[in-house]
């Protein structure tokens, strides 16, 4: 009877024989390829529900192939600097599509006028009728965030001592133990937009409801 194999790998890549797993991306790459994103639907190159879902297979990639799938059919990146082409409207559209674009349309450019007009310009977290979890490192403690009819949740490193800033219209920040004050590593969470909800919580936060989560599974 050979003994059972330990379950320690089981997130870990597995290629065919003799070629080797491919190698994880971080942050840094994802932040990349969100900011392509990004610009590719401020371009008119991709819808809102488009850009929505690429934005969070993007956070949730673990790959670079994963990545390069999401931007293989995009247009090159502009250079930084370079202003955006003119924006061309679709001149056919349901007349129900049409109003609720023109409500949602609305309700942004009044969120954008109200909060300085960075809530759809965010740099680490968008959520548009979604949801974001962005994670604070010690190469970017500052950490910017968007809201619009959404939700994101912010997790900080345990010892870090957290501040918040930006306005959020009929919405709410949640940061208790987050912002009790203590911690050694200051971070600061700029929060914009309206009708949503920003949640900053502590890693070891993040790990316990998980775990009751899970616990809470295992006792259906």
């Amino acid at each position: 009877m050979t003994s059972a194999e330990p379950d320690t790998m089981d997130d870990v890549d597995t290629s065919p024989s003799g070629q080797p797993p491919e190698k994880r991306i971080g942050d840094r790459e994802r932040r990349e390829v969100d900011a392509h994103l990004r610009q590719a639907h401020d371009d008119g190159v991709l819808t809102f529900g488009e850009y929505d879902e690429r934005v969070a297979a993007c956070w949730a990639a673990r790959t670079r192939s994963e990545l390069d799938a999401l931007t293989r059919d995009l247009p090159d990146p502009r250079p930084e600097g370079e202003p955006a082409p003119p924006a061309v409207r679709e001149s056919r559209t349901s007349g129900r599509k049409s109003s609720v674009g023109r409500a949602v349309g609305v309700t942004l450019v009044a969120v954008a006028l109200l909060t300085g007009g960075r809530v759809v310009a965010a740099d680490d977290a968008t959520a548009i009728f979604s949801s974001r979890v962005v994670q604070a490192t010690p190469q970017n403690p500052d950490i910017e965030v968007g809201v619009a009819f959404g939700s994101v949740e912010v997790v900080v490193p345990d010892d870090a001592r957290v501040t918040t800033d930006g306005t959020l219209l009929f919405g709410s920040t949640d940061c208790d133990a987050a912002c009790d004050g203590t911690g050694t590593r200051d971070v600061v969470v700029d929060a914009r937009g309206a009708f949503g909800s920003v949640d900053i919580v502590r890693q070891s936060e993040r790990n316990q409801d998980r775990d009751s989560g899970r616990d809470g599974d295992d006792d259906d």
